[in-house]
Order: C-alpha cells, then structure tokens, then sequence
C-alpha cells in the first residue's frame, strides 16, 4: 500500500506550487528550443527543488508495481535518498523510510544455485544504509550485514567468485547497485572485510569488461568482438527490422562498423564510481585507481556528447538508433556534476557539459513530471520512444538533480 500521509502531503505542495512549476517547466522547453544556453532559470534552486518534487512525485504516485524492493524501485530510491541529501527537506527521507518499512529492511534473497545475479538484491541496501547514516537506527542495517554472509545465498561468502554474475556473465550494470554498498559497510562499521569484498568484484568486472582503447566499459562479454558464438542466447532477430528492435540483443558492430558501447551501461559503472569514491577513505590503498578510472571515463564521455546535451544509446554510435536517452545521460549528469561538487573533476572544463546535459534532461520532463525517452530494461542499445520511462529513470534523473542543486558555480 502507498503511504497515504505522504500522498497528502504531496498534494499539499503540489496544490501550492503547480503553477509556477508548470510555468518554469515550460519556460524551459521552449528556451530549450531556441537556445539552451540562454535558460538560466533551469540551474537556479528553486527551479530545481521544483522539477525534483515535480518528478518525484509523479513517480511515487505511478508504481510500475505496488511492492517491489528489486533494482528497478531500489535506483528510484538511490534518487529519492540523494534528494534528500541535497535539499535537507526531511519529507524525502520519510518517504525512503516508509519504504524500508514496507520491506521490513529486507534484501531479497537468489539461491546459490539461481542464474540470477546476486549483485542486483543489494541495490535497496543503498537506500537502508544512507537512512542509518541520516538516522542510525540498528534495525535499517542488520538485515543487509546478515544477507552478506547467510548461507545458501548468493553472496562473497558462498560464491566469492560468481555471485555478482548474471546468467554466468560478468555485466557492468553490477558496478552500481553492488561495490557501494561495501563502501557504505565500511564507512558504518569501519571492518575492512567490506572494502576487500568491493575491490575483488569491482576490479574482477573490470578487468572482463573496460575497453582500454576506448577508456569505456563493454556491458558483458557478449558484446566486445572476441565474442562469435550465440551460447548465451539473443541471436540478432531476423524477423525483426534492425531499426525496429524493442528488445536488447547482443551485436559486436554497428552498421556503421563501430563498436557497441552502450550509454546506460556506462552510466551504471560511471555512477557507481562516483558512489564509491563518495564514501571509501581518500587513505585507503586503492582509493586512486577508482578515482582514475573515474577521471578517465569523464574524460570520454565528454567527447562523446551530443549537441543537444544528450548521450545516445551507443556511445560509440550515435546513429546507431540514434536518439536522445535520459537514463544514461542522467547518470553521465549525476556523476560529472559529483566530481566538480568534490573538486575531482575541472570546473572550466566540465561544468559546460552538465549545463547542456541538464537543459536536455530538464527538456523532456513532462508537465505531470514523467522522464521522457528514457530506455526500457534491456542489455544493449535499441529502439527508444518518446513516452518510454520506468522507475529506475525517474531515480537517474534526481541523482542528476541532487547533485545540479549543489553546484554553486552557476
């Protein structure tokens, strides 16, 4: 069931406020469309303390399902949380606590003998944990420490080497929703078994998926041009126009005989990064090689900008169903707009990319506050359209927001 006080509070502000954020949103879209440079009013506070209510709350009050405590709810909830952080406006931390109180804390369990990943459960620990650290009330955490070594599931005590896997592949989606949480651990009990965990997955996918010609990430093995077998199923689909695919599929290159670098699997690890960094110790040993990785990746992907402010689909590829996408360029937003707020990324050279990229972001949110074109769940890039959105979009974009609101550069 949805809360039904926070419903009402929300209708409180919405009734309060509707009008003039209709009015900045449209403002927006239509500067937008003339000149993104010129709309200054989408960088100031207020603006986005409205849009991240404006989203949030069509979001909360459109559930893709009533109860869900997977990944898709738990990237929602990584958005909601980092609002929070932001803003101060305690209303979002009670709505992160009334869901961690509808799932009584819990992570749910894959059995070790499941092709599922186990990295995907830990994605609602996020949230548990920045609540313990907003309000340290035992109770948020103990379920997410015990699941970590309980038996018969999957996790780095039963199946060390494999349990971030999905269907026996290392997939770069693992670098958000699983090393952080180890950070988190670490920073809550300072044991340093967490950081262990953190560094043997995280450097494992690495090492499988990071393209060193390219300083970018490959979303599983299926993808990079070692691969010439359909083993792992999801042969290109030949009754299907190529420009028509609704579904991922794995291709090693486009038609235009470029690599297949998907925009949204490079968020995940880009993201995950800056999460990392956010909370292990700047002492610790191998703290420098993620903040290279960090660097490098930024440095890409800014080559890889589309004029409109958007990242496409494949980042190696932008006519390769060449259209805007709000998920990847969310997390591409967050992670930049992250490194310049704690000094890691150049201001001069990195703040004219997440202005673009948040006037296209800001661009596409409806006036009931839907983020637009963002990409449906699926492993590679494919077709996109307009009204295309989930759960996890809606938690790219408030990432990106929490992190815009804090820049003071403006």
């Amino acid at each position: 069931m949805l809360n039904l006080n926070y419903l009402k509070t929300q209708k409180i502000y919405i009734r309060n406020f509707k009008f003039i954020a209709i009015l900045l949103i449209t403002n927006a879209q239509y500067i937008f469309a003339q000149n993104i440079n010129e709309n200054d009013v989408i960088y100031t506070k207020d603006f986005i303390r409205g849009i991240i209510e404006k989203v949030n709350t069509y979001q909360y009050t459109h559930p893709w399902i009533e109860k869900d405590n997977g990944w898709i709810r738990g990237v929602y909830y990584t958005g909601v949380m980092a609002s929070y952080q932001a803003t101060g406006n305690k209303k979002y931390l009670e709505q992160c606590d009334a869901w961690g109180n509808q799932n009584n804390w819990n992570v749910p369990e894959v059995s070790t003998d499941s092709s599922a990943s186990g990295a995907n459960s830990l994605t609602c620990s996020q949230t548990w944990l920045e609540s313990y650290m907003a309000n340290k009330k035992k109770y948020k955490i103990l379920s997410t420490i015990d699941h970590l070594e309980k038996p018969n599931v999957k996790n780095p005590v039963n199946c060390p080497l494999t349990y971030y896997y999905e269907d026996s592949l290392r997939y770069v989606d693992a670098l958000f929703v699983g090393p952080c949480v180890f950070a988190m651990l670490h920073k809550i009990t300072k044991d340093e078994k967490y950081l262990g965990w953190m560094d043997s997955f995280f450097w494992d996918v690495y090492g499988a998926l990071f393209s060193k010609a390219d300083n970018l990430f490959y979303r599983d093995f299926r993808y990079r041009s070692e691969f010439y077998n359909n083993d792992f199923g999801l042969p290109r689909p030949d009754s299907v126009k190529y420009e028509d695919v609704r579904d991922a599929y794995p291709y090693q290159k486009t038609k235009n005989g470029k690599k297949v670098l998907w925009a949204r699997g490079n968020g995940w690890a880009f993201a995950g990064l800056a999460r990392i960094l956010k909370y292990t110790p700047k002492n610790y040993s191998n703290y420098n090689k993620y903040l290279e990785v960090f660097r490098i990746m930024a440095a890409e992907l800014i080559k890889r900008q589309q004029n409109n402010g958007f990242w496409y689909p494949n980042l190696d590829d932008p006519e390769d169903y060449g259209t805007k996408e709000t998920s990847g360029t969310g997390f591409f937003t967050y992670g930049i707009a992250w490194g310049i707020n704690n000094g890691i990324l150049k201001e001069e050279v990195y703040l004219p990319v997440i202005k673009k990229s948040w006037a296209g972001l800001v661009s596409v949110v409806s006036t009931e506050g839907k983020v637009q074109w963002g990409q449906l769940v699926g492993t590679g890039p494919y077709k996109i359209l307009q009204q295309d959105s989930h759960e996890y979009v809606s938690g790219t974009f408030l990432l990106a927001a929490s992190e815009m609101y804090k820049l003071e550069k403006f």
